[in-house]
């Protein structure tokens, strides 16, 4: 008969390591993860922290988060890259091509349907109630993100300046990148001359132990294909490169230089580089350009994107998608009978050149993380960006709140309907923690309600 004590010495006993993992096996994992990967950055990382190294255990607690760390100092999605960067390790280059690329293609292909959708019947009634209602929702969730950043990053007076500076320095319509420079610059002097006002405590809590062995451990030794030669960093170098530039290339011979899918590919390629703090960083710089300069799109159409890219899962910078869409549809780039295809070529190139610098610096990087995670030289100019951006969301928080409630400019009347729901979207995202989805769908049922009364 079996004693108490042995049951529960079993069920106390460690499990075993998982066994390696196929690469079909991993690709259907990633495939599953593109279509619930709801949430933003912080939901993302969520999921893949839960299945990953609390389900599955394909890889530690420590390793995951060294790895999110690196991530994080990258321009780029942060959690896109975090599976391009598990993938890699698993599975060479390709594991990391196929785990990055399956975070993005569910999206961008959701998103195609939705922006098709929002310009074809954007103007029905019920269409334009539903994204009444979210507009405003859109605009209290970028003030929202400003704060959620700024309480993480602005910890003293300095930081507080920085932030300060970078809004101002928006609001006198000073070009983005020229504020990233500033604000790297000022982080970088600082590493040297004030390093107490840059450094922090761990980016992230003590590894919890309790999930059992991983496949790829803390002490598992790194595997040879991540380890750093000089011929793999040229190799993934001259492919990355190379792909860019046969890509503009060919752009550039079909449309010319000055062609819409050509600026695009430019344009979005900057923005890729720019995007320091998340998407909600980027969005000023592409408001900026492909709104106030290139003219895809609207101040609205911005907010409308906006909200699309909130309601589809994958990364919330994949808002560019609409706007290459809208872009596309707008230049007429295939001619007035082929609206749909050139809105959708348009997605698909900002897609491309938006997340091609993202896989060029996780896998030709990769192999250096220990020799970077930590110093105090590249995270200082990290922090002092971070806190420009703060400035800058907030000014993205205003510009929306201008064309939300004062839809035909300042000089016009005042949205009081709009200026109550984003209030009320505020409170329930401050006072009650509301999530993404849950916020959108009630302000859309509002504002499709407000809009059909006002209509009867």
């Amino acid at each position: 008969m079996t004693r108490p004590n042995d049951s529960t010495a079993t069920a106390a006993s460690p499990p075993d390591r998982p066994a390696p993992v196929g690469f079909w096996e991993a690709f259907r994992f990633w495939l599953k993860l593109g279509f619930i990967s709801f949430g933003g950055p912080a939901g993302q990382i969520a999921i893949m922290h839960a299945e990953l190294v609390e389900r599955r255990r394909w890889i530690s607690e420590r390793r995951f988060l060294h790895a999110l760390n690196y991530c994080m100092l990258l321009p780029g999605p942060e959690a896109q890259q975090l599976a391009t960067y598990i993938g890699w390790l698993m599975h060479r280059s390709w594991g990391g091509i196929v785990a990055g690329g399956l975070f993005v293609l569910p999206s961008l292909f959701i998103l195609i349907a939705l922006s098709w959708i929002y310009v074809a019947f954007g103007t029905l009634p019920a269409v334009a109630g539903i994204f009444y209602g979210i507009k405003p929702a859109v605009t209290a969730l970028v003030l929202h993100a400003a704060h959620r950043i700024g309480r993480r990053v602005l910890r003293n007076g300095w930081l507080w300046s920085i932030a300060v500076a970078a809004l101002v320095a928006i609001l006198l319509d000073l070009p983005f990148p020229l504020i990233v420079l500033g604000a790297g610059l000022a982080g970088a002097l600082g590493a040297r001359f004030a390093p107490q006002v840059f450094s922090s405590g761990p980016a992230h809590a003590a590894a919890q132990a309790g999930y059992g062995p991983a496949l790829i451990d803390d002490d598992t030794p790194t595997p040879p294909h991540a380890a750093f030669t000089r011929g793999r960093l040229a190799r993934v170098l001259i492919v990355g490169l190379g792909l860019w530039l046969a890509a503009m290339g060919a752009l550039v011979a079909v449309y010319g230089l000055e062609g819409a899918f050509t600026q695009m590919g430019l344009f979005f390629t900057k923005a890729a580089l720019m995007t320091f703090g998340g998407a909600y960083a980027v969005l000023p710089y592409v408001v900026q350009g492909a709104v106030e300069h290139h003219h895809w799109a609207t101040g609205p159409q911005m907010i409308d994107g906006l909200a699309l890219g909130e309601t589809t899962p994958g990364p919330l910078i994949m808002v560019v998608a609409f706007v290459g869409f809208v872009g596309g549809w707008k230049e007429q780039v295939f001619g007035p009978d082929a609206l749909f295809a050139a809105g959708a070529t348009a997605a698909a190139v900002v897609t491309f050149f938006t997340f091609l610098p993202s896989f060029i610096l996780v896998l030709a990087g990769g192999p250096v993380i220990e020799a970077t995670h930590g110093d105090l030289r590249l995270t200082a100019p990290l922090t002092a960006i971070t806190a420009a951006v703060v400035g800058v969301i907030v000014n993205l928080a205003l510009f929306f709140a201008g064309h939300v409630f004062w839809p035909q400019g300042l000089g016009g009347p005042f949205d009081a309907m709009s200026a109550l729901i984003a209030a009320g979207a505020a409170i329930a995202l401050f006072r009650f923690k509301w999530g993404v989805i849950p916020l959108l769908g009630a302000c859309a049922a509002v504002g499709l309600a407000w809009t059909l009364a006002a209509g009867a």
